[in-house]
């Protein structure tokens, strides 16, 4: 049985939504995060990236969001919610598999800039710039189809709601600017097994008792 190693407020909350999605048993080990809200040492020692989410098959421990998920959708769930290399977007599903990372590493270099940094510097205005442009092009996309690979909920969905729905806020992003994106929040969020996951394992849960 699949291991899911679930440090609380993190995005390995996705990895039990998508056990949930797949039907894929699996066991939940929760950590809390320490006092500092960092992840504690017995966390870190789970894996020498000491990253979330963090999973374990057998003697398999696995690391990175992107590799989880495409890990559990082909060895367990027989490709569902991937994209076939063969399908028409395929390209569309691997740019969007990306969402993820590239959001994330505009929030990590704003924190990075800290409430001090001179609002007029070129790293700041770039980085707003940047992301002005990709709230942007992802409002166009959910214009176009329901998700982000087409017209089928997919992996690249589960990858894109952590950033959307909790980095977002972080981020300053006021998303009645972007109508379709909301929009695609408000339907992704009803699933079924989205909203079983987050009571599990979402940012409001509670660690079981």
């Amino acid at each position: 049985m699949i291991t899911i190693y679930h440090l609380g407020v993190s995005q390995s909350d996705r990895i039990v939504w998508l056990a949930e999605e797949l039907g894929i048993p699996y066991q939940l080990e929760w950590f809390d995060r320490g006092p500092d809200f960092l992840m504690q040492d017995d966390y870190r020692a789970l894996h020498p990236t000491a990253t979330a989410p963090t999973i374990r098959d057998g003697d398999l421990v696995l690391t990175e969001s992107n590799a989880i998920v495409e890990y559990l959708s082909q060895r367990y769930g027989s490709g569902r919610l991937s994209v076939a290399p063969e399908a028409e977007n395929y390209p569309d599903y691997l740019y969007w598999m990306q969402l993820n990372h590239n959001l994330q590493s505009m929030f990590f270099a704003k924190m990075a800039a800290g409430d001090n940094a001179d609002p007029e510097s070129s790293m700041l205005k770039t980085m707003d710039s940047r992301l002005q442009r990709s709230y942007q092009y992802l409002n166009e996309r959910l214009g176009e189809c329901d998700y982000l690979a087409g017209s089928e909920f997919s992996c690249a969905d589960i990858m894109a709601m952590f950033p959307l729905s909790n980095l977002t806020p972080m981020l300053g992003i006021d998303l009645s600017a972007y109508p379709n994106i909301q929009a695609y929040i408000d339907r992704v969020s009803a699933r079924p097994a989205y909203q079983k996951a987050m009571a599990l394992a979402g940012p409001a849960a509670q660690k079981p008792a």
